[in-house]
């Protein structure tokens, strides 16, 4: 089952006990344990050490990329293989969706939750109110943004936010735009969270990582979920692996294909590949 296992590295080395900046530089050094599901590089990673390599990114001011992936991500990148080979080029690919810490689980990783999108974005603000340095935002149209916006600074009263941007609607990638990437370097922000969808968003950090000094993220539906516009699964139906079956009720028009062809197409993949 070659498609099924990849290639798989577990190199983790650890750390004695240090404070949070000192574990951030320290987690710079070294790299993650990964494996490859179905041509897709996953790391296996927690929130913490995601939260503070992220820390140690922002403070050196490194560009990054960050990748959220779950069944839908890893299928497009299947079907996509120049998306695929942008995405295994990230500096993190996070497992978003429980099928993903399944997957690695059974190859020996012990992973106590996946690391999903929108709770990855609450904490990572926490962060960015914590160090003081600014976020930005991209995606999702005028209105969600602003109640996004609105919602996050309520919940994190000290939060700066240094840009924030809701681009004209498109199928196809956004046109480059030199006056807004400068707005982005010149707003300082340390992390700037992508909500265009995938795959439009890996596309777009994939394009513009080298030219930001920030870390890019991918985010997807956390734009709409903080938002107040559309309703996160309960919590038992998200560990049970079911969020799909909720976010398919609600929007089925918009979802059946992702969730009644891609997750059948990913399980036989998986085993038979």
């Amino acid at each position: 089952m070659t498609g099924a296992t990849g290639s798989t590295s577990s190199t983790r080395s650890t750390t004695p006990e240090l404070g949070p900046s000192a574990v951030s530089l320290a987690l710079a050094a070294q790299p993650f344990p990964s494996s490859k599901i179905l041509g897709l590089r996953v790391h296996a990673v927690t929130y913490d050490e995601v939260v503070g390599q992220v820390r140690g990114w922002v403070k050196a001011g490194e560009g990054r990329a960050i990748g959220v992936a779950n069944v839908h991500v890893t299928m497009e990148a299947y079907d996509d293989p120049a998306l695929q080979a942008s995405l295994n080029d990230f500096d993190l690919v996070v497992p978003d969706g429980m099928p993903l810490v399944w997957v690695l689980r059974r190859r020996g990783f012990p992973l106590p939750d996946r690391v999903y999108g929108p709770e990855l974005t609450l904490r990572l603000c926490a962060l960015a109110e914590e160090d003081g340095f600014p976020v930005g935002f991209l995606g999702g149209t005028p209105e969600v943004l602003e109640a996004l916006v609105e919602r996050l600074k309520a919940r994190f009263p000290t939060l700066r936010v240094g840009f924030s941007h809701s681009p004209p609607f498109s199928q196809g990638a956004l046109p480059h735009d030199p006056e807004m990437l400068r707005a982005i370097v010149e707003s300082g922000v340390g992390i700037l969270f992508v909500g265009l969808g995938c795959p439009k968003q890996e596309r777009w950090v994939a394009r513009h990582r080298k030219e930001l000094p920030a870390v890019l993220l991918g985010v997807g539906a956390a734009f709409d979920f903080h938002a107040g516009r559309v309703s996160q699964a309960p919590g038992w139906m998200q560990r049970a692996g079911l969020e799909w079956s909720y976010r398919l009720a609600r929007e089925p028009r918009r979802l059946w294909r992702r969730y009644l062809v891609q997750n059948p197409r990913f399980l036989w993949k998986l085993l038979t590949g």
